[in-house]
């Protein structure tokens, strides 16, 4: 059989879910990731949602391939995708599907695939595509079992006892974006002691506020103007399926991920002085400088949840996180990125400072810089493109290559890369002072469109 092999990306699986994620197509996954599973002795394997409209059709079609394959499919109903990475520790399973279009528009949906206790990434999501092309599938005489779990008070309660928040009460904006995480935040920030002011709580697929991404400023609009209204000490947003978090600060600004992160060393590090530090390719100097000032080790690394969870293993890391708002705690938690538990941590560090985050934020070195910025590229032209952009960089430059290339200038950076999950570049820049990043800027922009690519413009 053939399928579109390029939903088939570096961590997961993702496309337009009517005219990719056909139901013949999905069925052909199921079956083969159950192949999969089955070949390496796992019988079952747990199965989650999140709220768009096509996750329904897609979850039949996946558990109809995956018990043809004989295994057993433990269906949690529609769920964060952190929930879905628990329930392989709470129920012991040895797989798992997580359908989710994540932070992508309402037309696309998803699969992130795990075994074990982890995400399948590179190689292991193009041999799903080969299995299906080979019909190399399993076709079990006696089809797996589907059982129902409603796991959701569990995870909630170990949140619970996870996270003690000190002394101060806090008062906390969040912002669900009418996606997975409204059911479950609210509550669970109630129960550690917040007083809770909810956003666009209630599920709805079709998004009709605003677009589950809170890496995007143009949908934090609403979170920054009710924080600023009900002098809140935060907000939080969620993403589409809630493994990634978005920060305003009390004064309503936004603190971006890597500035997060810095925030997060300082509870870490002194703790386990000397740790190593993941940073992503993306990531302001702020943090480098933080984790330096901290004594910490700088590893410098790739973007995607999957490659960092796969690093951190590799070096028994702590913690890390991306730009993009995932964060991996390892120190005291699982190691998977869970925007709940991150949230936690943040208040945590709040309710036991008499400093307001935007304080805390004060004291992290400043930088200019863009926004992520995303550049229009064809998935077949893109990573020929970073690979001619790197190579004349190189003749005249420094740079960090371990993740596209970041052009490192006297006062600055910049980058560009390919993403793993859209047709799309990914660029930023930064300088030490406005003039560097508008210097820095314009180089790293005139050598993207040399390589072909159509006019765009920054974004801050």
């Amino acid at each position: 059989m053939q399928v579109p092999s390029h939903i088939f990306r570096e961590y997961d699986i993702r496309g337009n879910a009517d005219e990719e994620l056909t139901n013949e197509t999905v069925r052909a996954i199921g079956q083969a990731f159950g192949t999969f599973l089955a070949r390496q002795g796992i019988g079952d394997m747990a199965m989650g949602g999140d709220v768009r409209l096509s996750t329904e059709r897609i979850r039949g079609a996946i558990i109809e391939g995956a018990t043809a394959a004989g295994v057993d499919v433990v269906d949690i109903g529609t769920a964060t995708t952190p929930l879905l990475y628990w329930s392989l520790f709470d129920l012991d399973l040895g797989g798992g599907v997580m359908i989710t279009g994540s932070h992508n528009p309402k037309e696309f949906n998803g699969l992130k695939l795990a075994y074990g206790k982890t995400t399948l990434y590179g190689d292991q999501i193009t041999d799903i595509c080969k299995m299906i092309e080979a019909n190399d599938l399993n076709r079990a005489a006696k089809p797996g079992a589907v059982t129902r779990r409603d796991i959701k008070e569990d995870y909630v309660t170990m949140l619970t006892k996870k996270i003690t928040l000190g002394l101060r009460k806090l008062k906390v904006v969040t912002d669900s974006g009418n996606a997975t995480a409204g059911p479950m935040v609210n509550d669970f920030l109630r129960r550690i002691g917040c007083e809770v002011v909810p956003l666009f709580a209630e599920p709805d697929g079709t998004f009709p506020n605003h677009h589950p991404d809170p890496t995007k400023r143009e949908y934090l609009v609403d979170l920054i103007e009710t924080v600023r209204r009900e002098k809140a000490d935060v907000g939080i947003g969620f993403d589409g399926d809630a493994d990634r978090i978005g920060v305003v600060d009390d004064r309503g600004e936004v603190v971006w991920g890597d500035i997060l992160m810095a925030l997060y060393w300082r509870e870490i590090m002194p703790q386990h002085p000397g740790a190593k530090a993941i940073v992503e390719v993306k990531s302001s100097q702020a943090l480098v400088d933080e984790i330096d000032r901290l004594g910490g080790e700088v590893v410098w690394w790739k973007s995607g949840h999957s490659l960092i969870k796969a690093k951190m293993k590799e070096l028994d890391a702590l913690f890390s996180g991306e730009v993009s708002g995932h964060m991996f705690f390892a120190d005291e938690y699982y190691g998977f990125d869970d925007s709940f538990y991150a949230a936690g941590r943040l208040l945590r560090i709040l309710s036991n400072s008499k400093q307001s985050l935007s304080e805390m934020v004060a004291e992290i070195p400043r930088y200019w810089t863009t926004a992520e910025t995303r550049i229009d590229c064809t998935d077949e032209a893109k990573f020929g493109i970073i690979e001619a952009i790197k190579e004349d960089a190189l003749k005249g430059h420094k740079a960090i290559t371990v993740d596209g290339v970041r052009i490192l200038y006297l006062n600055g950076w910049g980058l560009v890369r390919a993403s793993n999950t859209q047709p799309v570049l990914v660029a930023r820049a930064e300088g030490k002072t406005e003039a560097d990043l508008e210097e820095y800027a314009a180089d790293l922009k005139a050598r993207i469109l040399k390589s072909g690519v159509g006019e765009f413009e920054w974004e801050y």
